[in-house]
């Protein structure tokens, strides 16, 4: 015999069939798939709230409701604050997905703009003047007071602002460095190790030979010798960029404040943006008697104590050009 269900025991069946077909919908839409059919840039400005923010989300189809994802962010979500700033969203990004992603706890675009060790000023301004992201102009900062490193920007920002980031880094870490700086060191200033530090950034491309590098031109500044840095020569001519041909003999010979052929002691200011490790190398130079350097054909350079040395190291590298077809 087949009992029978009541009417009121069939309505209250119904209902609780229905309130779980209305919750499972609710967690669906929060935790499901959503309508994004590929990876896209979401933009959150400065103020924003989950509330405000909702109607953006459904403009560009990153959810199907604005009305729902509130609902659904006030009972299901987390309470964080969402963040300005400018976000990847993956394709068929859940609610749920999204709000952590806005609040910062997924992971975040980031927008960076490069400056290389040695780059100089002029082209440190040109590198935020290409980025059509930024706004705004920018001057070309003083020699020396930016700090090559790679540096997030918003969409939007000023390059004034991304660019004073740059120079309060340098400010920040020359200011530590000189503080731990060695006794050894013949920088009698923090301007005056920017300025030995962006000629050894200049003279040497290895990582490994800033310190004996800095030591060479630490012994010459101490005995009074000329420093005589070729890129001392290429600085007043094109502000740090590459020359792109050989230097002239006139240009040897040229007087300028920059120029130590012609000159005793440092120029008058940094020929390029210092990277951290040569200016660490200047603060703390290696102990060598070595007052030359040629180069030896392999992206370093060959070091010597006495001259009579370094003409014999000379003589090796230009033999080495020949053989090569370059003389």
């Amino acid at each position: 015999m087949i009992a029978r269900i009541g009417p009121v025991r069939l309505a209250i069946l119904g209902a609780l069939l229905l309130m779980l077909g209305w919750g499972a919908h609710f967690f669906w839409g929060w935790y499901g798939p959503g309508p994004l059919d590929k990876e896209t840039s979401f933009v959150v400005p400065d103020g924003a709230s989950v509330g405000s923010i909702a109607g953006k989300l459904e403009a560009e189809g990153a959810i199907a409701s604005a009305s729902t994802f509130r609902a659904r962010a006030r009972l299901l979500g987390a309470k964080d604050p969402i963040k300005a700033g400018e976000f990847s969203l993956p394709a068929h990004a859940s609610g749920s997905t999204i709000l952590l992603i806005l609040q910062g706890r997924e992971g975040v675009m980031r927008r960076l703009v490069n400056v290389p060790e040695g780059m100089p000023s002029v082209m440190v301004a040109e590198r935020l003047m290409a980025q059509p992201l930024l706004t705004g102009p920018v001057a070309v900062p003083a020699e020396g007071s930016v700090l090559p490193d790679s540096y997030d920007f918003r969409r939007g920002e000023a390059r004034s602002a991304v660019l004073a980031r740059m120079q309060a880094a340098m400010t920040t870490t020359l200011a530590k460095l000189w503080a731990e700086r060695g006794p050894d060191t013949v920088a009698t200033t923090p301007q005056e190790a920017v300025i030995l530090a962006s000629i050894v950034e200049k003279e040497t491309g290895k990582p490994s030979e800033r310190k004996m590098v800095a030591g060479l031109y630490s012994n010459r500044l101490r005995k009074g010798m000329r420093l005589q840095a070729d890129p001392t020569i290429i600085y007043p001519i094109t502000k740090g960029k590459p020359l792109g041909r050989r230097i002239l003999a006139s240009e040897i010979h040229a007087r300028n404040d920059y120029n130590t052929y012609t000159m005793a002691g440092l120029p008058k200011g940094p020929i390029t943006n210092p990277g951290r490790l040569s200016i660490e190398a200047v603060l703390h130079p290696a102990q060598t008697k070595a007052l030359y350097m040629v180069a030896d054909g392999k992206g370093g350079h060959v070091f010597a104590d006495t001259l009579e040395q370094h003409n014999a190291n000379v003589a090796k590298w230009f033999a080495l050009r020949r053989s090569r077809g370059e003389l």
